[in-house]
């Protein structure tokens, strides 16, 4: 999957309470969670988000509370693909479970700039921003499958239905 966006840069050790404030986690719609997003660290945030960002990230993204409305209002919002220096383990598990691709790759997440322009290929492992080029490791293809399928719900949906054809082949 080839993404291109936008890029925001965010630092280190952003938490899914900041992402997403508690008061807003009886929010069942992602699209009014993703108007929440950031609210009270960044208010402009939501406004300079356009469809297909892409976040580049420091160390730790996603920490915090085991917070599914952290990464569903992000992907509500537009943000097609997060690359950081390193995710916490269960915001990286619930991205991949909610279609959502994200990157480990410390070179571009630390070099990119507010703006710039990003081109993610989560199959082949490469990433350019503002014209450098980086290689990360790329996505697994079983995680490939769960994205392309727009998440874990939809991956398993379509598994049970292949596996059903299968058997009457």
């Amino acid at each position: 999957m080839v993404i291109e966006g936008q890029v925001h840069v965010l630092g280190d050790d952003v938490d899914t309470d900041v992402m997403i404030p508690g008061r807003y986690l009886s929010v069942v719609e992602p699209a009014e969670m993703a108007q929440h997003i950031f609210e009270e660290v960044d208010p402009g945030f939501v406004a300079r988000v356009k469809p297909g960002d892409i976040i580049m990230a420091g160390a730790n993204f996603g920490s915090g509370s085991g917070r599914e409305q952290a990464p569903l209002g992000l992907k509500a919002l537009g943000i097609r693909c997060i690359v950081a220096v390193s995710f916490s383990r269960i915001f990286y598990r619930m991205a991949i479970d909610l279609g959502l691709p994200i990157l480990v790759c410390a070179n571009a997440a630390r070099s990119a700039k507010q703006g710039e322009h990003a081109r993610v290929d989560t199959r082949a492992g490469e990433i350019t921003v503002g014209g450098r080029f980086y290689r990360t490791q790329p996505l697994p293809v079983f995680v490939q499958a769960i994205i392309s399928e727009g998440g874990l719900p939809n991956w398993v949906k379509s598994e049970v239905e292949r596996r059903r054809e299968a058997g009457k082949a």
